[in-house]
């Protein structure tokens, strides 16, 4: 496989919830690589200072920030429209934005669950629904959903989440099945436990604290997912339809079962 086959160059990118953590070491990366990438999230003071670091430094690629909620169908319209006037059709497009709380099931209201697979696993229907528009009628783009390895674990005290991101997977196989006679790819990233702004609130872990060149670790970077989500949106991953690729570090085995 020649060096070029993961080039992304030239290409046009939306990544929702790029404001910060994963989206934002996405759009970060791509930019980089020469991409032009759309950085957006529900409040445009939140995007404009990532895009603004992108445009003043030394990336290839340009950085617009929109402000867009993916529950609105009218926002993620507008989006795309101005993205297509200002940095051209859409080429890749990456579901990223999510939300959860912690509480156990008898405490989550009616409002609070609809609220939760709302964002994750509606908003991913309403963008790519609407994206998809544009690719069909463009011969193809690609798709990728940022799922979580609480789909296929679940997630105790999380279930909305769980249940959301189960969902997600379900649907990036099923629609990459249906989608791709447009040459629409369509594949997943399961992330475990990554040292986000979430993380260092909840456990106190930053990225500060952990060795990247350590395989004996069960938290990552974003970056790391950013390499991940450049390998799938690259021709190097042509052969790849449907699939969601875990990126957890160490698998998920109980701890007695590792030393027996």
């Amino acid at each position: 496989m020649q060096a070029d086959a993961f080039d992304i160059d030239g290409s046009t990118a939306v990544v929702t919830g790029s404001s910060s953590g994963i989206g934002q070491a996405i759009v970060e990366r791509f930019a980089q690589q020469g991409v032009d990438v759309v950085v957006t999230s529900r409040e445009l003071d939140n995007v404009e200072p990532v895009a603004d670091a992108i445009n003043g430094g030394d990336s290839e690629g340009r950085a617009l920030p929109i402000a867009c909620d993916i529950r609105d169908w009218e926002a993620i319209e507008s989006l795309i429209e101005e993205t297509s006037e200002v940095l051209g059709p859409i080429d890749i497009w990456i579901n990223n934005a999510g939300a959860s709380f912690v509480a156990p099931f008898e405490d989550i209201s009616q409002n609070g669950w609809e609220t939760i697979v709302d964002i994750n696993l509606n908003g991913t229907y309403n963008c790519t629904q609407l994206v998809g528009e544009q690719m069909r009628s463009n011969d193809g783009g690609t798709i990728i959903n940022i799922s979580s390895v609480a789909a296929r674990d679940g997630a105790p005290e999380m279930i909305h989440y769980a249940a959301a991101k189960s969902g997600m997977n379900n649907l990036t196989r099923t629609l990459a099945y249906e989608w791709a006679e447009y040459d629409i790819r369509i594949n997943g990233i399961m992330p475990g436990l990554i040292a986000t702004q979430g993380l260092q609130s909840q456990e106190g872990i930053g990225a500060e604290d952990i060795d990247r060149s350590s395989v004996n670790r069960e938290i990552g970077l974003p970056d790391e997912i950013a390499t991940v989500t450049q390998f799938l949106a690259s021709p190097a991953a042509s052969f790849m339809q449907g699939t969601t690729v875990v990126a957890e570090g160490i698998p998920r085995i109980p701890r007695t079962s590792r030393h027996e």
